[in-house]
């Protein structure tokens, strides 16, 4: 399997919770589609105080994985936002 790219794309994305709007990171992301997966390698600015819990309504909004041999978080549909 081919690893993601070490320098990753120099793009941001504000990452935010979609029940209360919250900021949770801000994220360089490749392509145009949807997100699905965030390497935790490429979070630029990381605003939760415990991995994948929102921290004002503290609802989960990501599980941790490993992709590509690679830790990440995987999103759960509907969960996140992102401009």
């Amino acid at each position: 399997m081919a690893k993601p790219n070490k320098k990753g794309p120099t793009k941001t994305v504000d990452i935010f919770c979609s029940a209360c709007k919250t900021p949770l990171f801000k994220y360089r992301k490749g392509g145009k589609g949807a997100l699905v997966k965030c390497f935790i390698e490429r979070i630029s600015q990381n605003f939760t105080k415990e991995p994948c819990i929102c921290p004002n309504c503290n609802r989960p909004f990501a599980r941790p994985a490993v992709i590509r041999g690679i830790p990440a978080y995987k999103i759960i549909g509907g969960k996140v936002t992102f401009k």
